[in-house]
């Protein structure tokens, strides 16, 4: 049985390229992720957007383990996205499993963190950022 979440599917929709970065929390395995890589992604598919311009991360999996690196996950993602005026969805499922690095400049100083990274792409003209996250 698949459940629709309208409500907050409808949230996202309304909140499409507001310049803000999207944070859907709650607790765990309520639904998240499916709302995000499921319902919301596929509102996208159907409204002409190609499946390309989808960006997907889940911090969770192995095959995105290296991208816990936010240096790591902001490079790749400047490598899809600078240098062209397409439009994109950023989403990055499990945030809080983003590790802290030190800082490659600054070696003494204040570590790099996902609060960093996502500062950092949120002033790309061209992206619009998703992730969900729990405490958990």
């Amino acid at each position: 049985m698949e459940i629709q979440r309208n409500l907050y599917l409808q949230k996202l929709i309304a909140c499409q390229h507001d310049g803000q970065i999207k944070v859907i929390t709650g607790l765990r395995r309520c639904g998240k992720s499916f709302l995000l890589f499921h319902l919301f992604k596929n509102y996208l598919l159907e409204n002409g957007i190609d499946n390309q311009q989808i960006i997907t991360f889940e911090l969770d999996q192995m095959k995105d383990i290296q991208y816990r690196n936010p240096i790591e996950l902001s490079k790749k993602i400047h490598n899809i996205v600078d240098n062209t005026a397409q439009q994109y969805y950023l989403f990055i499922d499990e945030v809080q499993m983003s590790d802290e690095v030190n800082n490659p400049y600054n070696p003494k100083g204040k570590k790099i963190s996902f609060y960093d990274m996502l500062n950092d792409l949120k002033e790309l003209s061209n992206l619009d950022i998703y992730v969900t996250g729990s405490n958990s």
